[in-house]
């Protein structure tokens, strides 16, 4: 039975792909753009989950953006807050009461959990249903009540009723239902970025059936708006999104988007071997590069070498940081001179130079990278390479030399050789300055999210890429109010379990903040707050590049790595060089 299954799969793949293969002739449209094709990229690890609640990692990110929308939506050129399900928006002069006005012509996709399989009209009471589900206590499946927590009216009350077991019938009273297309968002106090939270994957909307008839199974089976569903998924192999034929998307020109047929995302995790695939045209883009075959890509320059001067190079800093974490509520890091002795223990120009080889750049500030929104990162003095230092805060913390300090294990997750390839390179930086010993642990990525949320690794490798263009959104990293009382209980936010009065009143006092100017000042103060408590290890920032093949077009780069693929289409082969 169990080859036979393995055989419907394989010919069901087969036929799925030659299918797709069978829609690649182009087809014009106004404008001189072209419908048809199915755009091809990979994933070095594949999603622990698809349901929006539950996302934590890029893979899925990356995929739910081009299923579900939510009632705004970032412009993939500026990463300005633009309308998506929502039209139109109107904000109260206290800044607290937000009126969002539906699009009429936004359908669910087709899918066996409507009437006749035919998907239904999105109407104000599905924003609803979605919201007082992200407020829903239910730790072990929303990792998203985080946007919403202390902000929106009656969210926090709701979430800690559902915790006894009492559902209040309103549901969140922040959240009404004025009409079927008028929703209405009141907040407990103004709050600077709540529009772009609204952006973010944990408020994408979704129909109550898909709920009621697959429970659990959302992980997998997918049901949004977007311009693409799933049409097949195998496991660590291959992912298949077909063009949504119902997509209420249009161009400037009146053309329907998207104008892709489909999107085949694979798995392999060796860089080595992705980037052997895009070269032999398997592929239609590559985001970042082999470290050890950088120099094979691009000169000094950052121009391509001939062996790859067919293709398009895109490259920009990204707005990310590159981190290791401490367990501030652990045995070992608990001692602030500890950390600190750690964090001056490494040379992260060193590091970018030799190992990164331009591939980011070091993280001489505070947690906020440069380029992230209006903020100057330059406002926050961050750790340099001091041996002197170093050896200085271990013996503060009592361990003169490395002298009876515990071997220590560095927990990172596998999927590809970059994150091996710098941790090897710090391991023995740390080595050789504080005289200690650490092993390297390498675990595949549920495994190891699942160990940093719940307190069980000390030291750990992650990195958070914005999720919008604003100081807040790495800051709120460190806030005391998602550390839980029992360390038991996980947390993906301050995944540290950092507290400190001091930065939460900075922190406070800028989210509600109008003036922008002022916001930045306040969010410098508390992002120098983290240094001093050395509450991470900042490594360094990235520096992003990409490949595309040459007859791709309208495929943008950005900051936050963001995709969307509605308007991406390809060129017939006369035209590539245009």
């Amino acid at each position: 039975m169990r080859h036979l299954t393995l055989l419907l799969i394989t010919l069901l793949l087969i036929s799925c792909e030659s299918a797709i293969k069978r829609n690649d002739k182009l087809r014009q449209g106004k404008g001189d753009v072209y419908y048809g094709g199915t755009f091809r990229y990979n994933e070095e690890e594949y999603f622990k989950t698809l349901y929006p609640l539950n996302i934590t990692e890029v893979t899925a990110h990356r995929l739910c953006d081009q299923i579900y929308e939510g009632l705004v939506t970032f412009d993939v050129n500026t990463l300005a807050v633009i309308p998506c399900l929502a039209t139109q928006w109107e904000i109260d002069p206290k800044g607290t009461k937000y009126t969002f006005h539906l699009r009429k012509d936004v359908f669910f996709h087709d899918d066996p959990c409507f009437t006749n399989g035919k998907g239904r009209a999105l109407k104000a009471t599905d924003i609803k249903f979605c919201f007082d589900r992200l407020c829903f206590h239910n730790p072990a499946d929303n990792q998203g009540f985080w946007i919403f927590k202390d902000i929106v009216k009656g969210a926090s009350n709701y979430d800690s009723l559902t915790s006894k077991g009492i559902i209040p019938e309103e549901g969140v009273s922040g959240v009404k239902v004025i009409d079927d297309y008028t929703v209405e968002i009141e907040l407990e106090k103004p709050y600077a970025v709540f529009l772009a939270r609204l952006g973010l994957v944990f408020a994408k909307i979704y129909p109550s059936e898909a709920v009621q008839k697959y429970g659990g199974e959302l992980r997998n089976h997918t049901v949004g708006t977007g311009p693409f569903y799933i049409k097949i998924n195998r496991e660590n192999q291959v992912t298949f999104l077909s063009r949504n034929p119902n997509y209420w998307g249009r161009d400037s020109f009146g053309n329907q988007l998207p104008y892709l047929d489909a999107i085949k995302i694979s798995y392999i995790k060796e860089k080595k071997n992705e980037l052997l695939e895009f070269k032999k045209g398997n592929s239609d883009l590559v985001y970042r590069f082999p470290l050890e075959m950088i120099d094979e890509i691009i000169d000094y320059k950052r121009n391509l070498k001939p062996a790859y001067k067919d293709f398009q190079l895109q490259f920009t800093p990204s707005i990310s940081l590159q981190y290791y974490g401490f367990q501030h509520q652990g045995k070992i890091f608990n001692n602030i001179n500890v950390r600190k002795a750690f964090c001056y223990a490494i040379d992260r120009q060193k590091l970018c130079d030799f190992t990164l080889k331009g591939s980011g750049f070091p993280a001489i500030y505070g947690s906020v990278p440069p380029g992230t929104g209006s903020f100057d990162s330059k406002l926050v003095k961050g750790f340099s390479f001091d041996p002197g230092k170093a050896q200085e805060y271990m013996t503060k913390a009592g361990f003169p030399k490395g002298k009876g300090f515990p071997t220590t294990t560095l927990e990172l997750n596998s999927g590809g050789s970059r994150n091996s390839q710098v941790a090897e390179a710090l391991k023995k930086m740390i080595e050789e300055t504080l005289g200690i010993q650490i092993e390297l642990l390498v675990v595949p990525w549920a495994q190891h999210t699942e160990a940093v949320e719940s307190a069980k690794t000390d030291f750990y490798r992650l990195g958070w890429v914005a999720d919008y263009p604003d100081a807040e959104n790495f800051l709120n990293l460190f806030h005391s109010k998602y550390v839980p009382d029992d360390i038991q209980q996980k947390t993906y936010i301050n995944s540290f379990r950092y507290k400190s009065k001091i930065f939460d009143a900075y922190f406070n006092e800028a989210i509600s903040t109008v003036d922008e100017e002022k916001r930045n000042l306040l969010y410098a103060k508390a992002d120098q707050q983290v240094i001093e408590d050395a509450v991470v290890l900042p490594i360094y920032y990235d520096m992003d590049f990409r490949l595309l093949q040459s007859n791709v077009r309208n495929c943008p780069q950005n900051a936050m790595e963001l995709r969307d693929f509605r308007a991406v289409y390809f060129v017939p082969t006369g035209e590539k060089k245009k």
